[in-house]
């Protein structure tokens, strides 16, 4: 099964994510920001979803996005952008980048479950 790379600069959103999903049987490894997101993709070829924020230092979330389509030449990672940004440019910029889902912070994991265990059992 694939793992779900957590991508966000603030330790407590990405540890509680992360205890989040590991608590209802999902695979979840974090990175602090794009660079370090980026750096593990290259690394482990077995993550299949990625939750990232917009707002990082060193490198956002959209343009960790527009970098897993380029550079990495990844088409079938799936992507979530979980931020408090809501704006139409930037949802518009996420979809040009291959996003798949949009979710507005807080992360509500009951409500998010459903739609990440979707895209996880699409994996088997």
């Amino acid at each position: 099964m694939g793992k779900i790379l957590i991508v966000d600069d603030s330790a407590v959103v990405r540890e509680g994510i992360k205890d989040f999903l590991g608590k209802n049987g999902l695979d979840t490894e974090t990175a602090v920001d794009g660079v370090d997101a980026l750096n593990k993709l290259r690394e482990d070829q077995s993550v299949k979803l990625v939750i990232t924020d917009v707002n990082m230092p060193n490198m956002d979330g959209l343009t960790l996005a527009e970098k897993i389509r380029s550079e990495l030449n990844n088409q079938t990672v799936k992507i979530i952008v979980l931020t408090t940004e809501n704006s139409p440019a930037l949802k518009q910029r996420g979809k040009a980048a291959g996003v798949s889902g949009w979710i507005v912070k807080p992360f509500n994991g009951q409500h998010a479950l459903g739609p990440i265990k979707k895209m996880v059992q699409s994996w088997k």
